[in-house]
């Protein structure tokens, strides 16, 4: 099914400087991108050799929190294909995905929360081919992580650190050039240019919201000044 060069490259220890971490609560979590995941899929497989469905796609909560935003659940089942070089044979792999939107307005917050819910099921997925594709940080000891690369670290915006937060120069907004994204002052605003799919929940925690008319992530330059 596989070439041995595709073999050796699903072997490989998973390079430490993919991962990136935050913390949730009293847990320091560790994960792959989404957009570093499908990086990876057309790397092993090849650009015309993967694809991945949605079977379904459906929403499965609904509140309104203490700061009067919507708060939306979704669940998707995804399901990855992965053929061989001349599409004669294909491996299928499913596995469920979960999201949370969390936004003032109920469009908002089902968009975020549908393809938040797609994302981690393609991770899902796609994780049972094996270390490159982050089944290692499910090991508790990561033997299988190369930490000889410094891992990518998502500042968390607690109270504190949002009273100090600086300009699009600083650590935190920088930070998304790794991602491939940049940000931009527009008229008072910081807007967030390049490809964000997949990339929501790190710009939610730098203090991002998406304006869907607009189709863009911003927030305010004033915003960070007063924080």
């Amino acid at each position: 099914m596989f070439t041995e060069k595709q073999v050796q490259l699903m072997r490989y220890n998973l390079d430490g400087s993919r991962v990136v971490t935050r913390q949730q609560g009293n847990l320091q979590l560790s994960y792959l991108p989404g957009y570093d995941i499908i990086d990876t899929a057309n790397l092993v497989f090849g650009f015309g050799n993967w694809s991945y469905h949605v079977t379904t796609l459906e929403q499965v909560s609904e509140e309104v929190n203490e700061k009067n935003n919507k708060v939306i659940g979704y669940k998707a089942l995804v399901k990855v294909t992965a053929f061989d070089q001349h599409h004669k044979y294909d491996i299928e792999r499913q596995d469920v995905g979960f999201g949370t939107g969390i936004a003032r307005q109920y469009a908002d917050a089902h968009e975020s929360s549908a393809k938040e819910a797609v994302t981690d099921g393609l991770k899902r997925a796609l994780r049972t081919f094996g270390n490159q594709f982050g089944n290692a940080l499910y090991d508790k000891s990561q033997k299988n992580v190369d930490h000889g690369q410094q891992r990518q670290q998502i500042p968390q915006q607690t109270q504190q650190q949002q009273q100090v937060q600086q300009s699009p120069s600083s650590y935190d907004l920088s930070s998304l050039s790794q991602l491939g994204l940049e940000v931009q002052e527009q008229n008072g605003e910081l807007i967030v240019v390049g490809q964000t799919f997949g990339k929501q929940q790190v710009l939610k925690e730098l203090g991002f919201r998406w304006n869907a008319s607009r189709k863009t992530w911003w927030q305010s330059v004033d915003s960070q000044q007063a924080a």
